[in-house]
C-alpha cells in the first residue's frame, strides 16, 4: 500500500515541474510537432488497420448471434456504430495505443536516463521534466481525436466490406441501422474521454521513464509497468468518465 501512494506522489511532484513556465518557447514547439508526428501520425496506420478489421467483425458477430425474425434488420448496423463510438474508438484504441505509445515513452525517456542524458540537460539548467515530457502530453493530447476519427471511419468501411464482399447482410440496411437514431454527442463523449486517455498514456509512461533507476534491464521493467499501469487507469477511468458523461 505504501508503494502505490509513494508513486503517486512522486508522479504529483513530477508533473508539478513538467507544466511549470518554458524558458523557450520557440524549442519547446518544435518538440511539440515533432511528437505529434512520432506518437500520433506514426500510429494512423496501425488504427486504420486494427478499427478496419474490428468493425467487420463486430459486424459479422452481430449479425450471427442475434439473427432473429422479431429482430429489425438494421439493428446490425445500429449496434455496430454504437459499439464503435461509445467504446471501441476511444476506449479500446487507447488501450492499444497505450501498448505502442506508452512503451516508446518509456523505453526513450528511460534510456536517456540511463545514459545520463537527462542529467547533462540538468547540468546545462534545462528543466528536463518540462523539456522531454511537456511536449509529448500536449503531442498526444492533440493527435488523439484525429486517430479517433480515424477509427470510426475505419470501422464503418470495415463493416460495409462485410456487407458488400461477404455478402452476409444487405449493404441498404446497414446503412440505415448507423443512421438510426444517431446522437452526435457520442462523438463528442469518445473525444473527451480519448483526451484524458491520452494524458494518462502520456504522463504515466513519462513518469516510469524519468525515474528509472539501474540499466538496461530497469529500462524494459519500466516499459513493461507503464503499459500495465496505463491500461489500468485508462479502464478505471473509462467508468467513471462513462458515468459522468453518459450517466
Amino acid at each position: 500500500m505504501v508503494k502505490p501512494i509513494t508513486n503517486f506522489g512522486k508522479y504529483l511532484v513530477l508533473m508539478s515541474r513538467v507544466f511549470s513556465r518554458p524558458e523557450r518557447f520557440r524549442m519547446y514547439f518544435k518538440q511539440y510537432v515533432n511528437e505529434m508526428v512520432q506518437l500520433g501520425i506514426n500510429s494512423i496506420g496501425i488504427v486504420l488497420l486494427i478499427s478496419f478489421f474490428i468493425g467487420a467483425v463486430i459486424c459479422i458477430q452481430i449479425k450471427l448471434n442475434i439473427e432473429s425474425p422479431w429482430m429489425p434488420r438494421f439493428v446490425v448496423g445500429y449496434t455496430t456504430r454504437e459499439i464503435l463510438l461509445l467504446e471501441f474508438s476511444s476506449s479500446i484504441m487507447c488501450l492499444i495505443l497505450a501498448g505502442k505509445v506508452g512503451s516508446n515513452i518509456a523505453s526513450e525517456i528511460g534510456t536517456m536516463r540511463v545514459t545520463q542524458q537527462i542529467d547533462a540537460l540538468e547540468i546545462m539548467g534545462i528543466n528536463s521534466a518540462s523539456y522531454l515530457i511537456l511536449p509529448k502530453i500536449l503531442g498526444l493530447m492533440t493527435i488523439i481525436p484525429l486517430l479517433v476519427t480515424f477509427s470510426i471511419f475505419a470501422g464503418i468501411i470495415g463493416a460495409f466490406c462485410t456487407a458488400w464482399f461477404a455478402g452476409i447482410m444487405n449493404a441498404t440496411d446497414l446503412q440505415y441501422g448507423l443512421q438510426y437514431c444517431f446522437v452526435e454527442w457520442y462523438i463528442w463523449c469518445g473525444f473527451i474521454k480519448s483526451l484524458f486517455f491520452a494524458f494518462i498514456i502520456a504522463s504515466v509512461s513519462a513518469y516510469f521513464g524519468y525515474t528509472v533507476e539501474g540499466g538496461s534491464i530497469a529500462v524494459g521493467k519500466a516499459s513493461t509497468d507503464s503499459v500495465v499501469s496505463s491500461s489500468v487507469l485508462i479502464l478505471f477511468s473509462d467508468l467513471i468518465l462513462t458515468q459522468l458523461l453518459m450517466g
